[in-house]
C-alpha cells in the first residue's frame, strides 16, 4: 500500500499531526510545497480553518494533482472552527477522487486559545486514527482481491 502526507501549517499545529501520521505509516510528512509526483493509494493531508474554510493553498494543491490517488483522508486542527473535512471535500470530489468520511480534527493553539494544543493526547488519538484507516484499507484491499 502506497501512502503520502502532506500538511499545510502555518502555526506547526497541523504539522505535529503530520508527523504523528508518519509514525505510524512511516510515509515522510511533507508540506505541500511537495507535490505528488507517484500514484498512491492513500492520500492524509491536513491543514487547518482559515477564513471558515481549508486554505487556499490546499486547495490549489488539490486542483494541482495530476496522479492517481485512491482515497483522500482529511485531518486537521484549529482553535475556534470544526475542521475542514467539507471544503476539502468538495475540492477532491470536483477532481473524481474518493474521499474517506472519517477525518482527524482537534484543537489547535492560536494565541491564548488552547494553549500546548495538540498535546500528547491529541498525538496519541492521532496516531489511532492512522492505525485505523490503514487497517480500514487493508480490509477493503483484501475483500477487492
Amino acid at each position: 500500500m502506497k501512502i503520502a502526507i502532506r500538511y499545510y501549517s502555518e502555526t506547526g499545529n497541523t504539522e505535529k499531526l503530520a508527523n504523528a501520521i508518519s509514525k505510524v505509516t512511516e510515509a515522510k510528512a511533507l508540506s505541500i510545497d511537495n507535490p505528488l509526483d507517484e500514484n498512491v493509494d492513500i492520500l492524509f493531508l491536513g491543514s487547518s480553518v482559515y477564513y471558515s474554510s481549508a486554505p487556499k493553498k490546499i486547495k490549489t494543491f488539490i486542483k494541482n494533482i495530476n496522479v492517481k490517488v485512491g482515497t483522500v483522508v482529511n485531518f486537521s486542527t484549529a482553535s475556534i472552527m470544526r475542521g475542514t473535512y467539507n471544503s476539502v471535500k468538495r475540492q477532491v470530489i470536483a477532481k473524481n477522487i474518493d474521499m474517506s468520511t472519517r477525518e482527524f480534527h482537534c484543537k489547535g493553539s492560536w494565541g491564548a486559545f488552547y494553549e500546548a494544543r495538540p498535546n500528547d493526547k491529541d498525538l496519541n488519538n492521532c496516531r489511532e486514527f492512522a492505525k485505523q484507516i490503514l487497517l480500514e484499507q487493508e480490509s477493503k484491499t483484501i475483500k477487492e482481491s
